[in-house]
């Protein structure tokens, strides 16, 4: 007899989205306390937030990680994610969207549209996120509503709608709808729940996006912002009778119960005691995929409190926290990952990839107590499960870790001190580079000692344009390189690319297999894995390495009395400002900048601009570089042109192998 299925009531998984100071958590608590989640709403101010758990977050008043609260509203439950706002937590942001269907994007009326909103809507924009807009901050004593509205209709670029005036949402349908530009036209009336239908469908569709004015301070306008989150966001789509499909969006590594997955389950159905496949990302550019299986432990709600109810079922559309995957990293995927939304299908591999900054620090950790070298290790890997940007690595025999900024930094440090107990200093952080080379050359490696070995390998490798990455060809007939090796060497190459001559990542070659040989007695499995390094090392020298720096993309908003002192500025970092504009009393300015001259810019942005600037970057390219000797990123292993000691290594005969990241 087959089990019965579960009533599934109305169900919204949305995020809310602002720039720093805009209300996001405030707004968060109000929903909660006005849903009855909660008896009373915390104060950010305070340290009393709710959603702000961890104590980093509530003595600083900033949101770290992003938070998931359940509420219900007219039979609908709602659940929310309270991301962070501080651009050093971008990531945090980046994997809120894998678990959504829609957002609330939060405009403060006293500030208007910040850069950081502008990001976050072209960011809901290109995943396709329908989302409504909540105009916060109507108390204050500077505040414009139908300012902030018309603002963000002109610096988005988008149909933002005031939801409150019937005229205006006539006004949007009508670039729609020929029957309401007819009565646009005409002067014709249109009943009130005919004009919000239409803009219910055209919400859901994204093409517009309604705005509500209110003050989640003083819980003015909320309750129609909890009805639009209702009745204009969509419905989780999905089949619970299709086989699983979903992704985890974030990791709570708990004392007392272990590491917990929270997943976002798109297709299909998972239970207590199921079997389930984790897909893990690739760490880096073509490395390979691996998957690993599991089995359910438990399946339990999300609450603020931590503590969460045994469900026994996850379904289609839902999101739920998951017990006994053991290994689980932010990132994984559950089933067939060909299946989730473009918006769930994370590559971290990729730093140019992402609607979001990628970390471009790279710092050096040092455990206080040299004892505690093994227990250091093991937090920087639990917290990159949470954090799959933060990328911990050995590097030069010590660990580092990838960051945002300092205020991420100042973070790390607090964390590993009170969960993990370990007192830690880091080194001044060095900024990511990249590398190629500056001519054509050949790369050549004949493993054909100690036996038994045999695998000859020759690259022709040639520079090619910024930005263009990585090309791989093979010109070798397969009876010179059996197939099986040629697809060894492809396999290996991406690791090998994680560092050249200068230890950074190699990018914009295109690397050509011309020549080579297999054995038929000698070759064993692993020699042209082996090899391939060593050759490819040895092309990358001949071709004289050229250092690549980071270019930003800064967008700045500040008042337009500072415009020309911020161009002078710009040019002075080796910049060049690319675009240009008046919003109102504001200059929005769009800058291509080297990161290594605008790291303490926005010290000086607050100083030009009397602390009313504002400004968000993102990584664009990278460019040349002039040779600097000091820009050299410590190895994870031996050096591959270290040939007698990287064979040994290879063979197992030294610690560490060559091996780790393949």
């Amino acid at each position: 007899m087959t089990e019965p299925s579960p009533t599934v009531k109305p169900r919204r998984n949305i995020g809310i989205f602002a720039h720093v100071d805009a209300g996001k958590t405030t707004l968060t608590e109000r929903m909660l306390q006005l849903t009855g989640a909660i008896r009373e709403a915390g104060a950010v101010d305070l340290g009393t937030a709710h959603t702000d758990s961890l104590d980093v977050e509530r003595r600083r008043g900033i949101t770290v990680r992003a938070a998931m609260a359940s509420m219900e509203w007219r039979g609908c439950v709602i659940h929310v994610i309270d991301a962070p706002g501080h651009t050093d937590f971008a990531a945090e942001v980046e994997r809120a969207f894998w678990a959504l269907d829609g957002a609330v994007l939060i405009v403060s009326a006293a500030e208007g549209v910040r850069p950081q909103t502008e990001r976050l809507y072209h960011a809901l924009e290109e995943y396709g996120l329908p989302f409504v807009i909540f105009i916060n901050k109507c108390d204050a004593a500077n505040a414009d509503g139908s300012a902030a509205i018309a603002g963000a209709r002109a610096a988005l670029g988008s149909v933002v709608v005031d939801a409150s005036d019937p005229q205006s949402v006539l006004e949007c349908l009508a670039d729609f709808d020929e029957d309401m530009l007819d009565a646009f036209v005409n002067g014709r009336m249109i009943q009130s729940n005919r004009l919000y239908e239409l803009l219910r469908e055209y919400t859901l569709a994204g093409r517009a996006h309604p705005a509500f004015m209110g003050s989640a301070l003083k819980n003015d306008g909320v309750p129609a912002l909890l009805d639009a989150i209702v009745d204009c966001l969509p419905e989780p789509a999905g089949d619970p009778d299709s086989p699983p499909a979903g992704i985890i969006f974030a990791i709570d590594n708990n004392q007392a119960q272990g590491r917990a997955a929270h997943v976002r389950l798109f297709e299909g159905t998972q239970r207590n005691r199921d079997g389930v496949t984790l897909t893990i990302p690739p760490a880096y550019r073509g490395a390979p995929i691996k998957t690993a299986d599991y089995k359910i432990a438990q399946i339990r709600t999300i609450e603020l409190s931590g503590r969460g109810e045994d469900l026994g079922v996850l379904t289609a559309g839902d999101v739920a926290s998951v017990m006994g995957l053991k290994e689980a990293r932010a990132g994984m995927t559950i089933g067939d990952a060909s299946r989730l939304p473009r918006r769930a299908s994370p590559d971290i591999s990729d730093e140019r990839n992402g609607a979001f900054a990628q970390p471009l620090l790279l710092v050096k950790v040092t455990p206080d107590d040299p004892s505690k070298r093994e227990t250091l290790r093991l937090a920087l890997d639990t917290l990159a499960s949470e954090d799959p940007l933060l990328r911990a690595e050995t590097l030069g025999g010590d660990p580092h870790v990838r960051v945002m900024g300092a205020v991420q930094l100042e973070v790390l440090e607090e964390w590993l001190r009170t969960r993990f107990g370990v007192s830690a200093r880091f080194d001044k952080p060095h900024i990511v580079h990249h590398e190629t080379i500056a001519e054509p050359a050949v790369g050549f490696y004949a493993y054909t000692m100690p036996k038994p070995c045999w695998a000859v390998i020759r690259f022709d490798i040639a520079p090619l344009p910024r930005g263009a990455g990585i090309l791989y060809d093979s010109v070798v007939p397969v009876r010179e390189i059996a197939a099986r090796y040629q697809h060894q060497i492809e396999q290996a190459l991406p690791a090998a690319l994680q560092q050249g001559m200068l230890g950074w990542p190699v990018d914009d070659v295109k690397i050509t297999l011309t020549g080579g040989e297999h054995h038929l007695i000698h070759t064993h499995p692993l020699d042209f894995i082996v090899a391939t390094p060593v050759a490819l090392m040895d092309g990358l020298r001949r071709g004289k390495p050229v250092l690549l720096e980071p270019i930003l993309s800064m967008d700045i908003t500040a008042p337009s009395d500072c415009a020309a002192r911020l161009r002078s500025e710009i040019i002075a970092m080796r910049g060049e400002t690319v675009a240009d504009r008046l919003i109102g009393d504001l200059v929005r300015l769009t800058a291509l900048v080297p990161m290594a001259s605008s790291l303490d810019f926005h010290t000086r942005l607050a100083a030009i601009t009397r602390g009313k600037g504002a400004m968000t970057q993102r990584l664009h390219s990278y460019r040349d570089r002039a040779p600097d000797p000091s820009l050299v990123c410590p190895r994870r292993g031996v050096n591959p042109l270290d040939t007698a000691k990287y064979i040994l290594a290879a063979r197992s005969a030294l610690d560490g192998g060559i091996f780790n990241d393949v």
